[in-house]
């Protein structure tokens, strides 16, 4: 898992093309759920580059849509929840951390107290 810290005003799709440019191209073809707004066709064009599969549904304006697996799309909100549960813990909402450095690394730690607790029954 990656992530960066980008400005609130900044549009999410420049910032995770950023992030894919770093990925190493896996030996299979591998699906990547994707978002909305990943949609467009530069984020497509690097996915396929990387040699991934996109699974992403095209908006409603596209002269020629695409086909995705619907049923693989669905299994997006995965992640939708584990950005709630991020949310829940108070300094991440409330940015209370002045310095990248110690946001970036409370985010770490829910994520390790997060997994713990998906795992334990």
């Amino acid at each position: 898992m990656t992530f960066a810290l980008s400005p609130g005003q900044a549009h999410d799709a420049p910032e995770g093309r950023k992030l894919l440019a770093s990925w190493q191209r896996p030996p299979t073809p591998l699906p990547m759920l994707m978002d909305r707004a990943y949609e467009g066709d530069t984020t497509r064009q690097l996915v396929l580059q990387l040699g991934f599969a996109p699974v992403v549904p095209p908006h409603p304006n596209r002269c020629h849509p695409w086909t995705y697996d619907r049923n693989l799309y669905r299994r997006r909100n995965e992640v939708e929840r584990l950005f709630r549960r991020l949310k829940g813990f108070r300094r991440i909402f409330s940015r209370f951390e002045k310095l990248d450095l110690m946001f970036t690394a409370f985010i770490q730690v829910v994520l390790i107290v997060d997994i713990v607790s998906v795992n334990t029954p």
